[in-house]
């Protein structure tokens, strides 16, 4: 488990805990204007792999421990691996994009916000996640299964191809014994490289930085990786490797002998008080400590390529040791870039309904994977992003058709065109696409208004464009699904848009000469601009006709007071028809009520 500071405190994390690098790895230089991010780590990594392992199969990782849900920051520990891993494919090479569940991680507490889960699941701390009895009612065996199923289903919608490896597997089954020994063997120079890190604090901030504080200390060390010890040190030396207990199951074990020779190895355990002794070479129930855990992976699998995540720059950082330990097995520190944080925009409005921080299935519920997909693409790793689960998403999205119509007509610029064509396709497929994509603010508007109703979302869409209509609601999905989602589950309930059964009388009763002939404009132009473009130009046409002006009039032929006026009118609008001063674009709204029912709402 990979924790790390910031936006995601106390939440399962990533593949972090990794210095800044200036002195330790070469970075290639980021993006320019005409060259984006991954093509130029995919020229670096392709040159690397050629150097260490010539004809090989390229490998690139990520590391993902499933502690709990798998949210959208550790997202980022797999999307930029992924889509460098994508481009070296496109360019015909070999790859193998490694994810590693660290599943035989230790329980390390009882998470926050998990359904099906109460406080006595704090019994099981100190035993590997595969050890943990999964949610109430979940379907799956254990802890790690639960949360590693959900992010495999995001995964695979997203396009990511990837190789999974178990660690508990790998280690239960022997894979890494000799590893094992040759860490025990070895276990003074290891020793001697985590003892230049051991009296250095890990607290210190750099000059001009905020200090990191006790609170942010622990939500990064929460349950995460990091926070293990580096090994065992008493009466009988260092050990770098920690038993699992023969009676407890827990990792609260201390190794108080060990024979190189024989491989004899007693331990003893602080919670039940069992002791054993065990032959390594043949014992299989129990783990390197995860400094050490670590780099002997990279040796392992020869790993390229692998990112890091910025918020774990302190000496000592898991990166930063593992850079000098992966030599003694013989091998060498990954390149790659580090990365930056994830936020989220509605973040305390999504924690407070879910009691938790978003997982990339929680995101797919309400954006198409190539949403998200570009959200990762288009910026470099070490630049940070928000994703959107408030009002934000409409505005993600417009831009995101704006993108996809440059790339249509050749005027997009190549960096933006490589990240569109990022994703919207692998190099195996392209993703599936929305038929018709209409705007998603206006799915919105149509979904929120309809309530469900099928038969009438059809029929509002079909009427947005008379000179194409929508045969079918199917045409515009995925998309208004999403949509849907999104005013189902992030749009609070006082916020939703409901119709008004019969008029107003008393407001239309009280209405001035201005208002009367600004709805009688209205009323009288419904007919011949009944479509989503004539009647954007109808309502935004009947102040500048009350004013004087042509209903085509553009802003600089009118004066500042016709915004006004606009904005009044529209309101006049909103009460009548919804009883609220906003609510979903007014021309989206007229369509969803319908002609004969604007007719009766305003009085005509």
């Amino acid at each position: 488990m990979r924790p790390g500071l910031g936006e995601w405190g106390g939440r399962p994390c990533d593949r972090t805990g990794r210095p800044n690098r200036k002195k330790d790895v070469p970075i290639v230089a980021q993006s320019t204007e005409t060259t984006d991010w991954v093509s130029r780590f995919a020229d670096e990594v392709i040159a690397e792999s050629e150097r260490r392992a010539p004809g090989k199969p390229v490998v690139v990782a990520s590391g993902l421990s499933p502690s709990g849900p798998i949210h959208l920051g550790n997202l980022r520990e797999v999307m930029t691996p992924h889509l460098v891993a994508d481009e070296i494919r496109r360019r015909g090479h070999t790859v193998r994009h490694l994810i590693s569940w660290d599943d035989y991680d230790r329980y390390r507490k009882v998470p926050g916000g998990v359904e099906g889960v109460d406080a006595s699941w704090a019994e099981h701390i100190g035993k590997p996640l595969t050890s943990v009895p999964a949610p109430e009612g979940s379907p799956h065996a254990n802890w790690a299964e639960h949360f590693r199923a959900a992010m495999v289903g995001a995964l695979a919608e997203l396009g990511v191809e990837f190789d999974g490896i178990s660690q508990t597997a790998q280690y239960t089954s022997g894979v890494y014994r000799e590893q094992i020994l040759h860490a025990m063997r070895h276990r003074a120079d290891i020793d001697a490289v985590l003892a230049q890190y051991r009296t250095k604090p890990k607290a210190a901030g750099k000059k001009g930085q905020k200090p990191v504080d006790e609170a942010e200390l622990e939500a990064a060390e929460g349950s995460g990786a990091a926070a293990e010890d580096d090994g065992s040190s008493g009466s009988a030396g260092y050990f770098p490797y920690k038993p699992f207990c023969g009676n407890c199951g827990k990792d609260l074990t201390t190794v108080t002998s060990y024979d190189d020779d024989s491989t004899e190895l007693t331990y003893a355990c602080g919670e039940c008080g069992f002791s054993e002794t065990v032959r390594l070479s043949e014992f299989n129930r129990g783990k390197l400590v995860w400094k050490v855990d670590w780099p002997m992976r990279w040796a392992y699998e020869g790993v390229v390529f692998e990112p890091s995540g910025v918020d774990h720059s302190s000496p000592g950082s898991s990166f930063q040791v593992g850079g000098q330990i992966v030599g003694i097995f013989g091998g060498e520190q990954p390149i790659g870039p580090m990365y930056a944080f994830v936020g989220i925009s509605g973040m305390a409005k999504m924690s407070s309904s879910k009691g938790g921080v978003p997982t990339p299935a929680d995101a797919l519920e309400i954006m198409e994977p190539q949403l998200l997909r570009w959200l990762y693409a288009r910026r470099r790793p070490n630049q940070s992003f928000k994703i959107a689960f408030d009002q934000e998403i409409q505005r993600l999205y417009d831009e995101w058709d704006r993108l996809d119509a440059k790339v249509a007509d050749g005027s997009a610029l190549p960096a933006d065109v490589a990240a569109h064509s990022r994703a919207v396709r692998t190099a195996a497929a392209e993703l599936p696409r929305t038929p018709r994509p209409l705007p998603y603010r206006t799915l919105a508007s149509v979904a929120d208004i309809t309530a469900g109703n099928e038969k009438q979302a059809e029929r509002i869409l079909g009427e947005l464009d008379p000179a194409h209509p929508l045969a079918s609601l199917d045409e515009a999905r995925p998309r208004y699904d999403r949509a849907e989602a999104w005013i189902n589950t992030h749009v609070p309930a006082d916020q939703r848009t409901v119709v008004r059964e019969v008029p107003d009388a008393e407001l239309l009763g009280s209405l001035d000469e201005e208002g009367r002939e600004s709805v009688r404009l209205l009323l009288d132009g419904l007919a011949e601009h009944w479509s989503l473009d004539g009647l954007t130009h109808l309502v935004y046409g009947v102040p500048k006709v009350r004013a004087g002006f042509s209903a085509d009039a553009t802003p600089k032929e009118l004066p500042p007071e016709i915004k006004t006026a606009q904005r009044t009118f529209f309101a006049l609008l909103y009460h009548l028809l919804v009883g609220r001063d906003t609510g979903p674009r007014l021309p989206t709204l007229l369509l969803a009520v319908g002609q004969e029912r604007v007719r009766t709402l305003l009085g005509g």
